[in-house]
């Protein structure tokens, strides 16, 4: 199937040879390899803290494999209704298929709205453009971008007060050498010592990773003392992926992280174990701390959420109504059929965009009532939650191209709760459709980023769409792939890989069914829910005036995020977070020094994801630990003291 597609694609391409350049074999080839590679680098951190880089094609899929598959094998049928489902490496394989396509037919007509007619940022899709005009010795994609850090503008203020027209180029022929200088001390940091930075920190981080799993205590460091690390889970886990990852979300969400982390952690847990409203161990996700102060996260989750996304509702609605106006008062078609610069021939066709549509969501409709039933879930709802996915979309892409989050976790617990009203009592079908709705929403905003890129650098749509498609039919083996290797050799959710996103999707699926909380949560919960819902509000109106605090203000899902991980995560990642904010302020970021770390974090989490695929090997083999010393029994994952 895949190689008669490829060979209609390529025919396609030889009927207008001239209107795809970018589209070639080896760009394809090389697309993919990474991406298989990324997949399982994904995976390995997705079941570990919930946290998933944006890779386009993947983040749809692995969400639904790091939260939607794990949350189904935790069914029980006493609580929920219906006993564990575990999809085989065949059914996993049709899950992917129901969720893959959606999003990418959807992107073509959301293109047209958000990049073309409102032109919205999307700030990591402009910044690669910008990193990709370096490398090839281009100028920046657009006249904006050369006041952004690492383009130095000349103070152009003449202080005679000279305003002639010699003094005006002058200034502006100066503020282009300028420019051409930076970028080309950028471009030689980047090419003369980028790929040593990489090697360098893929190998320190691999070899870190290897090291951890013949000696468990590596990555289990009794910082606090071996008590507190046994008792309340308070270690420390040295590995450079998730300093990596730290220096890459920057200092003020890996703060966030940790606020949350004391709050959670330091103080929650010990109150709700002291008080017995969780008396069980710390770690279980059903008696113990770490399950009870789950339900305060998922309230912060959805308050901060819902108020982030009210002010993207109120401006698309303001966008619809003003577009609204100015067609019916406007003669002249052309003073509203937008600015779109690329020829039809480069362009998606509309009809396929129809047909896609179509297509996919009746095949994924027909795979879901395969795999799980009338029983599982209406084929009705099943068209509904594709259908929800779309509108939900509109919102995750919209707040994506103005903040460069896609709130996912939002637009997840809206489809959840939409889906209790509809079809009530039924945790499966909660999970399912909210999981169908999230996958479309998530796919087509992320997709965005790369069409973004594409319009900046002048790259066919049409290129990029084929380009999509196959690899959405490669994600979909792999992600399968990845996903049945990592349930064969360890317990998912367990010691090693907890999933916690999975306890959000099926804790929440809960309470919509039963409507019954731990003891003393739902006072925590509406508590957490007013601070972060009042501090949601603060923070879009402070970003919004451009205040230079806003970026300051707590993130309320990085504040949840460091209750669902242990503190040996959020810490890591402080240490990366800490290190980004020292090297801005003493480095600064010019001439290519911000992109060199960004290379040497990206090293970091590359390394210990790639040899992640060579443990997952060992402990398929049979190969395991060669020594427990300085654990002291229980500390390290999976420890069988």
């Amino acid at each position: 199937m895949f190689c008669s597609a490829w060979r209609r694609l390529h025919q396609a391409r030889a009927e207008v040879p001239s209107s795809q350049p970018e589209f070639t074999l080896p760009a394809v080839t090389i697309g993919l390899l990474i991406g298989c590679l990324l997949c399982f680098t994904n995976l390995y951190f997705g079941l570990q803290t919930g946290w998933i880089s944006i890779f386009s094609q993947l983040p749809c899929l692995l969400n639904s494999f790091v939260g939607i598959l794990p949350a189904l094998g935790l069914l029980e049928e006493a609580k929920d209704g219906s006993p564990p489902i575990r999809l085989s490496w065949i059914s996993a394989v049709g899950w992917s298929c129901s969720v893959a396509f959606f999003g990418v037919f959807l992107s073509p007509p959301l293109r047209k709205q958000v990049i073309i007619e409102e032109d919205l940022a999307f700030p990591s899709g402009t910044a690669t453009a910008q990193l990709i005009s370096v490398l090839y010795q281009q100028p920046p994609p657009i006249p904006s971008l050369r006041r952004r850090a690492g383009y130095r503008a000349l103070d152009t203020e003449d202080p005679l007060g000279s305003t002639s027209d010699q003094g005006l180029e002058f200034n502006q022929d100066t503020q282009e050498i300028t420019t051409e200088i930076d970028t080309r001390d950028e471009r030689e940091v980047i090419q003369q010592e980028g790929w040593l930075d990489l090697a360098y920190s893929f190998l320190a981080s691999g070899v870190m990773t290897l090291a951890a799993y013949f000696f468990p205590v590596v990555f289990a460091v009794p910082l606090f003392g071996k008590y507190l690390a046994r008792e309340w889970l308070w270690s420390f886990t040295p590995s450079l992926s998730y300093v990596g990852q730290g220096i890459i979300m920057g200092f003020p969400t890996t703060l966030s992280m940790n606020l949350g982390m004391l709050v959670g952690w330091g103080l929650l847990s010990p109150l709700s174990k002291w008080a017995a409203w969780a008396p069980g161990p710390v770690g279980d996700m059903a008696i113990g701390a770490r399950g009870w102060i789950l339900w305060v996260s998922l309230a912060i989750m959805c308050a901060d959420s819902l108020i982030s996304l009210l002010p993207v509702c109120q401006s698309y609605i303001v966008k619809l109504l003003s577009s609204y106006r100015a067609l019916k008062h406007s003669d002249d078609p052309a003073q509203v059929a937008g600015s779109e610069d690329e020829t039809p021939d480069r362009l998606v066709p509309g009809s396929w965009v129809v047909r896609g549509l179509v297509m996919s969501i009746l095949l994924g409709t027909l795979l879901v009532w395969l795999m799980f039933g009338e029983e599982g879930i209406k084929t009705w709802a099943t068209l509904v939650g594709f259908v929800l996915g779309g509108l939900l979309s509109i919102l995750g892409v919209r707040a994506l191209g103005e903040t460069d989050l896609n709130p996912v976790s939002g637009l997840g617990k809206i489809s959840q709760l939409f889906f209790a009203w509809i079809q009530p009592g039924n945790v499966v079908a909660n999970i399912i459709a909210g999981g169908v709705a999230e996958a479309g929403a998530q796919q087509a905003g992320d997709l965005m980023q790369d069409l973004k890129t594409g319009h900046l650098l002048h790259a066919s749509p049409r290129a990029q769409f084929y380009s999509q498609l196959i690899g959405s039919f490669l994600s979909i083996i792999v992600s399968a792939t990845a996903f049945n290797l990592y349930q064969r050799a360890y317990t998912i959710p367990g010691p090693s890989f907890p999933a916690p996103t999975a306890y959000v999707w099926l804790s929440l699926a809960r309470l919509l069914r039963n409507g019954q909380l731990p003891d003393k949560t739902g006072l925590f919960m509406l508590v957490f829910a007013m601070l972060f819902g009042v501090t949601a509000g603060v923070k879009v109106i402070a970003i919004r005036r451009r205040h230079p605090y806003a970026k300051w203000i707590p993130s309320g899902v990085a504040f949840a995020i460091g209750f669902l991980n242990t503190p040996s995560f959020s810490i890591a990642r402080l240490i990366g977070g800490l290190v980004e904010y020292w090297y801005h302020q003493r480095k600064g970021t010019t001439g290519g020094g911000d992109v060199r770390l960004i290379v040497i974090a990206s090293g970091f989490v590359l390394g210990e994801g790639v040899v992640s695929i060579v443990t997952l090997i060992l402990r398929t083999l049979g190969i395991g630990v060669i020594s427990c010393w300085g654990c002291s029994g229980g500390i390290c994952p999976g420890c069988p003291a």
